[in-house]
């Protein structure tokens, strides 16, 4: 069994098919209406939900959570699970956080909606799947706002670095930080997706499969034509791979999310500040918003472009320095 804690197993079968709430069938191969809620996500979600099926086979000693009939569930095997889920396990032995029990409680939810649409399952038993209880705990909020000076000192680390991924996570901070966006978003660029004239960053794939243009300051495009120059204007990802000659990777296939994680965790460290998270550097420019009168991304990534947010608003240290 897999040590982490998300994936460990309790060690003692927990049948879901015995007791109150029994499937009027028994397991059987996956059918259609998993697949049909899983195809309707965008891929970060798919891979939420398998992750949350994974741990719930695991939990119950589940053989395979991909061929499990998970829309045969009733509401007495999910208000089960749940329960499952609010006791300690895992190596760490800890309960699962209650944004983690009710995302899989969620998920339960989308496979029984299908269910009914594909008459699998009765109005009565997917209202019944629906009012299973959420949980109502509380953590502290996760992640940060990053300070000028530990932005400034990411710049700096990045500007030593006289490779090219040190033009290259210089541009990639100039993306998260000005332009708000998402490592998701950051991975999925293309050469095609950035404008210099405007200077412009078209995200294709982003949260939800929404589409949308997001305006960048001047400084934060020289950063790009920094990378660029390197790089090259070649069709594939902006964003790619360094080799360990320090050669960039010419084969078109762009930096993956976690790879994004690890290149701003590197940064960090040789930064000598705390670790962070892209997301973090999207909260920064959240909070900067709104500390502009902008109450969403989107406000505040069109005033930029106008001219209504300024780069004294945002700390002209880090733009002049790093941007």
């Amino acid at each position: 069994m897999s040590t982490d804690q998300d994936d460990q197993g309790s060690g003692r079968t927990l049948a879901l098919f015995d007791g109150p709430g029994q499937s009027a069938a028994g397991p059987e191969p996956l059918a259609d209406p998993v697949y049909a809620y899983i195809d309707s996500l965008s891929p970060v979600s798919q891979e939420a939900v398998w992750k949350r099926l994974r741990t719930v086979a695991r939990l119950f000693e589940i053989p395979d959570s991909a061929t499990f009939p998970w829309h045969h569930l009733r509401a007495a095997q999910v208000a089960r699970i749940r329960q499952r889920l609010m006791q300690p396990y895992g190596p760490a032995h800890k309960r699962a956080a209650p944004a983690t029990v009710n995302l899989t409680l969620a998920v339960f939810r989308g496979i029984a909606r299908e269910a009914r649409n594909a008459n699998a399952l009765s109005d009565e038993e997917y209202r019944r799947v629906c009012e299973v209880k959420a949980d109502k705990g509380e953590r502290l909020a996760r992640g940060r706002a990053v300070p000028t000076g530990e932005l400034t000192a990411l710049v700096r680390a990045c500007a030593r670095d006289a490779s090219p991924a040190g033009a290259r996570d210089a541009a990639m901070l100039a993306a998260l930080y000005t332009g708000g966006l998402r490592r998701s978003e950051l991975a999925a660029l293309t050469v095609e997706d950035y404008t210099a004239a405007p200077p412009t960053l078209r995200v294709l794939h982003g949260k939800n499969d929404k589409q949308r243009a997001v305006p960048i300051p001047a400084s934060a495009a020289a950063a790009l034509d920094r990378w660029l120059a390197l790089r090259g204007r070649e069709p594939g990802a902006l964003f790619m791979p360094i080799d360990q000659t320090g050669h960039v990777a010419g084969d078109g296939g762009g930096m993956s999310a976690h790879a994004i994680y690890k290149m701003l965790n590197k940064r960090a460290k040789q930064a000598g500040i705390p670790p962070l998270t892209p997301h973090d550097m999207r909260r920064t420019f959240v909070v900067i918003c709104t500390q502009c009168g902008h109450h969403n991304v989107i406000d505040c990534q069109r005033a930029r472009s106008g001219g209504v947010v300024t780069q004294t608003t945002f700390p002209p240290t880090v733009e002049e320095q790093v941007l």
